[in-house]
C-alpha cells in the first residue's frame, strides 16, 4: 500500500513539473515569436530605409560634434565614393575640397549647426574632385540629431544627393532663354534693317517715278528711267536673297551635289557680268588653272556664291580687274576666291562680322546687305567655309573653301 501511494505521489509531481516545464517553454516560444517579429519589423524597416536611398540616390553621413568628425553610411549616388571622405574624417577636410564659393557658404551654415543656432540646415555645393578634371554639384540636408543637457549638438545627421543632371538642365534652360532672347533681338534688328533696306530703293523708285513726266530733256528722261531701274534691279535682288536666306534657315533644300567643271563654272559667272564691268571700264577676268579640276558638290550654290563676291567686288571697285580662281590646298580642298582692285578693307573688319546680316564698314557707303551672309550659309551647308583677306586702299580677295571630294 506504501508502494502505490509513493508511485502515485511520484506521478503527480513529474506531472507537475511537466506541466511547469510546458508553461516555461511555452513562455519562451511566445517571447521568441514576439523577438523574433520585431526583428523582422526592424529588418523590414531597414530595406524599406535602403530601398528610399536607393531610388533617391542619396547618401546618409553623421557629424559628431565633439570630434567634428564626419562619417558617411550607405552612398548610393551616381558618384558613389568619388566625392565620399574615409569614416572619422575632419568636417574641414570636405569643407577644403569644396570650390571657393561653395566652401564660404557651407562652412557658415555648418559652423551655424554646430553652435545650435540653426536646427536644419539646407544647402547646394560644386565639390572639386581631384584628378577627374571636372566638378561635381550636390544638395545637402542636415539637422541636429542628438543634444546634450544644455542643449548643445551632440550628433548631425545629414543626407546628400548628386544634382549634375538638375544642374545641366538647369544651363540648358538657361542658354535655351538667352537664346530665345537673343534671337528676338536679332529678329527686332533684322526687321529694322530690312524695312530700311526695302524703304531705300522703294523710295527712289516712286520718288523718281513722280519726277519722270516733268522732265522735257531726253537726257534727264533717259537718266531717271536708268536709276528707276537700277532700284528696282536692287529691290528684285533683295526679296531673291531673302528668299534664297529663308530657304536656307529653314532647311528647305538640300544640297544637290554632282560632278562639275570648276573652271568653266568661274567662266560662266565671269560672262554673266561681263557688260556691267565693261560699263564701268574694269577688267574681268578667269586665272588659268593649273590643273582641272572637277569637284564633287553643288554646283548652283557655288555659283551663287560667286555671283555675289562678284557683284560686291564690281560695286566697290573704281578702277582696275575683278579676277576669278581657285587654289588647291593642303588639307584636300579647294580654295574659290574673287579678288578686286577695289577699295579694299582695313584690317579690323576683316573676320566673321563682315558676314553678319546688313553689316556696315561705313555707314555713308551702302553695305553688302544679305549677300555675304547667305554665301557663309551656303558656304556651311556645303561643309566649307568663307573668308576675306584685305587692305584698305588696295583691294580685296574673298575666297570660299569646300572640300576636295
Amino acid at each position: 500500500m506504501r508502494i502505490d501511494l509513493l508511485a502515485w505521489v511520484v506521478g503527480i509531481s513529474m506531472l507537475i513539473i511537466a506541466i511547469i516545464a510546458l508553461y516555461l517553454q511555452l513562455r519562451q516560444n511566445k517571447r521568441l515569436i514576439t523577438e523574433l517579429k520585431k526583428l523582422n519589423k526592424v529588418k523590414r524597416n531597414a530595406i524599406e530605409y535602403d530601398l528610399v536611398l536607393k531610388a533617391m540616390k542619396l547618401t546618409v553621413w553623421r557629424i559628431d560634434v565633439p570630434t567634428r568628425t564626419i562619417t558617411y553610411e550607405s552612398d548610393f549616388r551616381d558618384q558613389a565614393g568619388t566625392s565620399t571622405l574615409p569614416p572619422g574624417s575632419d568636417v574641414e577636410m570636405f569643407c577644403n575640397s569644396l570650390v571657393p564659393s561653395s566652401k564660404e557658404k557651407i562652412s557658415a551654415g555648418m559652423n551655424e549647426l554646430v553652435q545650435g543656432r540653426l536646427e536644419e540646415y539646407h544647402e547646394q555645393y560644386e565639390i572639386n574632385i581631384p584628378g577627374e578634371g571636372q566638378n561635381l554639384w550636390g544638395e545637402l540636408f542636415a539637422t541636429v540629431d542628438k543634444r546634450d543637457l544644455n542643449g548643445r549638438p551632440l550628433t548631425i545627421v545629414g543626407t546628400s544627393m548628386s544634382i549634375d543632371r538638375q544642374k545641366a538642365i538647369e544651363l540648358a534652360l538657361i542658354e535655351a532663354r538667352n537664346k530665345a532672347e537673343e534671337s528676338d533681338r536679332l529678329k527686332s534688328a533684322f526687321l529694322a534693317n530690312i524695312s530700311h533696306e526695302i524703304r531705300t530703293p522703294l523710295n527712289a523708285i516712286v520718288g523718281f517715278s513722280d519726277v519722270l513726266p516733268m522732265t522735257h530733256s531726253k537726257e534727264e528722261h533717259e537718266q531717271l528711267v536708268g536709276l528707276i531701274k537700277q532700284n528696282t534691279s536692287h529691290l528684285l535682288r533683295l526679296f531673291e536673297d531673302l528668299v534664297n536666306m529663308s530657304k536656307l534657315e529653314s532647311g528647305g533644300e538640300s544640297a544637290k551635289k554632282e560632278r562639275f567643271d570648276l573652271q568653266a563654272l568661274l567662266t560662266e559667272v565671269s560672262d554673266r557680268y561681263r557688260s556691267e564691268s565693261v560699263k564701268k571700264n574694269l577688267e574681268l577676268r578667269v586665272e588659268e588653272p593649273a590643273t582641272e579640276i572637277y569637284p564633287f558638290s553643288d554646283c548652283d550654290r557655288i555659283r551663287e556664291i560667286l555671283n555675289h563676291y562678284v557683284d560686291n567686288a564690281l560695286k566697290f571697285t573704281k578702277k582696275g580687274s575683278v579676277t576669278l580662281g581657285f587654289d588647291l590646298c593642303d588639307n584636300n580642298r579647294i580654295r574659290i576666291w574673287v579678288r578686286d582692285t577695289g577699295v579694299g578693307i582695313s584690317a579690323e573688319f576683316c573676320n566673321d562680322h563682315l558676314f553678319e546680316r546688313f553689316f556696315k564698314v561705313d555707314d555713308f557707303i551702302p553695305g553688302t546687305g544679305l549677300g555675304l551672309s547667305i554665301c557663309r550659309n551656303l558656304a556651311l551647308s556645303l561643309g566649307g567655309t568663307v573668308g576675306v583677306e584685305s587692305k584698305e586702299g588696295e583691294g580685296s580677295v574673298f575666297w570660299v573653301e569646300i572640300v576636295n571630294e
